[in-house]
C-alpha cells in the first residue's frame, strides 16, 4: 500500500526538476487543503499571499544550498508533498518583507506547524524559515524520510504523542539559566 508521497509525487516527471515548483496538486491532498484554508484567510484579513514553493527535489536543495539561499543541504519535507512556502505579494510580485507572525498563527490554527516556532513557541529555535508551513512535526520527520512513516488524512502534528513528548522534554526546567535548541531536518 502507498502514499501520496509514492503514489504521485515519485513518479512525477519534475521529480528531479532543479526549478521552482509551485503546484499545490503536489501537496498532499489534506495539506493542500490545510495551506488554501490559510491563503483564503489571511485574504481574508487582507494580506495578499502567494504558494511561491510545493514539491522540491534533492537536486534543486543542493542548488539552493551551493546558492547560499538555505542553510540545509538535505531537502526536508518539501519533498514529500507536506509542506510550502506562502509569502507576501507585493506589486504584484512575491515579496518575504514585513513581519509573518500572521502566518504563524493561521498555520496554528489550521494544524499545520509554522516554521517561525517549529510547533514549540517556548523554544529558541537556532533555525527560523518564516514562510514555511508543514504537515510533520520535527519529532516525525525522522521516520518520514526513512520512508517508516507517512501521515494520514486524520493526523494531526499538535496532537501527535512523539510530538507532545519532544516538546515536553526540550521544555526548559524551572531554575535553569539558557534554552534548548532544536533545528529542522
Amino acid at each position: 500500500m502507498g502514499n501520496f508521497y509514492t503514489d504521485v509525487i515519485e513518479p512525477d516527471s519534475r521529480f528531479s526538476s532543479t526549478t521552482r515548483i509551485a503546484d499545490v496538486a503536489l501537496l498532499e491532498p489534506t495539506t493542500r487543503r490545510l495551506v488554501q484554508q490559510i491563503v483564503n484567510a489571511a485574504e481574508g484579513m487582507g494580506i495578499s499571499v502567494m504558494v511561491f514553493e510545493t514539491y522540491r527535489s534533492q537536486a534543486r536543495q543542493q542548488e539552493l544550498f551551493n546558492n547560499g539561499a538555505t542553510k540545509l543541504r538535505t531537502v526536508g519535507v518539501h519533498h514529500y508533498g507536506l509542506a510550502c512556502d506562502i509569502v507576501r505579494v507585493a506589486g504584484g510580485e512575491p515579496s518575504w518583507k514585513g513581519d509573518f507572525s500572521f502566518l504563524g498563527e493561521l498555520a496554528h490554527s489550521s494544524g499545520m506547524i509554522w516554521g517561525g516556532d517549529w510547533g514549540n513557541p517556548d523554544i529558541k529555535h537556532s533555525f527560523v524559515d518564516a514562510v514555511h508551513v508543514q504537515r510533520c512535526t520535527i519529532a516525525r520527520q525522522a521516520g518520514l524520510f526513512a520512508g517508516t512513516w507517512y501521515p494520514d488524512d486524520a493526523y494531526n502534528p499538535y496532537t501527535d504523542e512523539p510530538h507532545l513528548l519532544f516538546a515536553a522534554a526540550a521544555r526548559p526546567k524551572k531554575g535553569r539559566a539558557g534554552r534548548g535548541k532544536k533545528t529542522r531536518a
